[in-house]
């Protein structure tokens, strides 16, 4: 294939190509996948089967329009952790049950009503910014996993981060032809092989991944419902619909269409909710459109979902086979640390992308005052508590946004703005 040649969303991919490409797109959002059911306290393999689920799940139901990689929500981890304490996990999953039924109603409404609301709500002065937040405000995430950040910082994770990040950036300018589409795969290759070399990773680690039953089945268990619970985790609603609508407008940058149209918003996010629903129903956790496959298409130009369905049949092939889950497991976090620190960028730099290329007027006092207030907001750490619900972050960022948008919208129509043109 051609150096740099982009490779549309529809298109068929080369069998020689698919499979490299695949386990890239799996190894990008594994280290922050598994680490929600870490958290949660459940076994990953069932993670594991349910985002491959739920990515074929998005592909059928976007008519293979929308190119999206669905991992593990965080936006669901402080209300399932206080259910979790109080009840268990299994009335959590009830929760992530009616949450994903509320956003599959969503969908609905939002097909009935259109999506022009948006222009209004979050312009491109808004929207840039809003975009960039998902990626910045996940900087200090990407370090402190690295381990070059906090106590756990030594020589070697230092070394192992380094390493893998300078071959992700160097293979991404420099590599051509074959190498040009795989530069992740090579760096998490690379840093794995570094921290093997440097001691991160244990040679007994290794051995006891190798050592695990060749079949395991994923833990699946049933939803319990109580209302008090549901009520804790029902809110995330709002965070899950910004999310989304963010990590869709960032992709249509990347891939050059408007995803909010064709194959449209509706679509896309009832599809995120529904294997949302579908998650609480067999066991697993919350699903959402993951920034980091998001970034592994703006550095390769390789967009389609067929790359994006082999990620999904391999990411339930590991939740069966014991060894293989267990092996990637022992990714270290220097390794996973240093390739989110240039795909998080990379989402940031998305985000300005939607500034310059609809040449946003800074002249403008609106403007200005949108972009800056937003920035702050999801920079500065400030967060509003709603019951067990904490908002922050780019979350928050947005709503913000939203008010301020809507604000200035109604001082259009009663003619009181000082920069209406004629």
């Amino acid at each position: 294939m051609q150096t740099n040649r982009i490779i549309q969303v529809e298109e068929k991919v080369p069998p020689r190509l698919l499979v490299p490409l695949s386990i890239q797109h799996m190894f990008a959002m594994f280290g922050a996948s598994v680490l929600v059911p870490f958290m949660f306290g459940i076994n990953p393999a069932i993670v594991l089967f349910m985002n491959g689920v739920g990515t074929l799940l998005f592909i059928f139901i976007t008519k293979g329009k929308a190119p999206a990689y669905l991992g593990s929500s965080f936006a669901f981890i402080a209300p399932a952790t206080i259910v979790i304490q109080n009840w268990g996990y299994q009335y959590a999953l009830g929760g992530f049950v009616v949450v994903g039924l509320c956003g599959c109603i969503l969908a609905a409404i939002i097909y009935k009503c259109g999506t022009k609301w948006i222009d209004i709500v979050l312009p491109p002065a808004a929207m840039g910014p809003v975009v960039a937040l998902i990626g910045l405000e996940l900087a200090g995430s990407a370090a402190s996993t690295g381990k070059i950040v906090g106590d756990g910082v030594t020589t070697a994770t230092v070394v192992t981060f380094c390493v893998t990040l300078g071959v992700a950036v160097l293979g991404s300018v420099l590599f051509r032809k074959f190498l040009s589409v795989i530069p992740i795969l090579i760096a998490i290759i690379c840093g794995y092989v570094c921290a093997v070399i440097t001691g991160v990773i244990s040679m007994t680690d290794i051995s006891a991944a190798l050592h695990t039953s060749i079949i395991s089945i994923p833990n699946f268990q049933a939803p319990k419902f109580d209302l008090e619970a549901i009520l804790i985790i029902l809110p995330v609603l709002l965070v899950i619909a910004n999310e989304h609508i963010g990590h869709q407008l960032v992709t249509s940058k990347v891939v050059g269409r408007d995803l909010l149209k064709d194959p449209g918003l509706h679509r896309s996010l009832f599809a995120d909710n529904f294997s949302t629903m579908i998650s609480g129903f067999i066991g697993s956790v919350p699903t959402t459109t993951y920034g980091e496959n998001i970034g592994v298409m703006a550095i390769t130009k390789v967009y389609s979902v067929r790359v994006i369905g082999g990620a999904a049949v391999l990411s339930i092939i590991c939740s069966f086979v014991g060894p293989l889950a267990a092996l990637i497991q022992t990714i270290p976090g220097p390794v996973i640390g240093g390739i989110s620190f240039l795909l998080y960028g990379m989402i940031g730099t998305s985000g300005l992308r939607i500034l310059v290329d609809n040449q946003v007027d800074y002249g403008k006092n609106r403007n200005m005052a949108l972009t800056s207030v937003i920035f702050v907001t999801g920079l500065s750490g400030v967060t509003l508590s709603l019951g067990n619900v904490s908002l922050s972050g780019m979350t928050l960022a947005a709503i913000v946004g939203m008010l301020m948008s809507l604000l200035f919208y109604v001082f259009d129509k009663l003619k009181w703005s000082n920069d209406l043109t004629d």
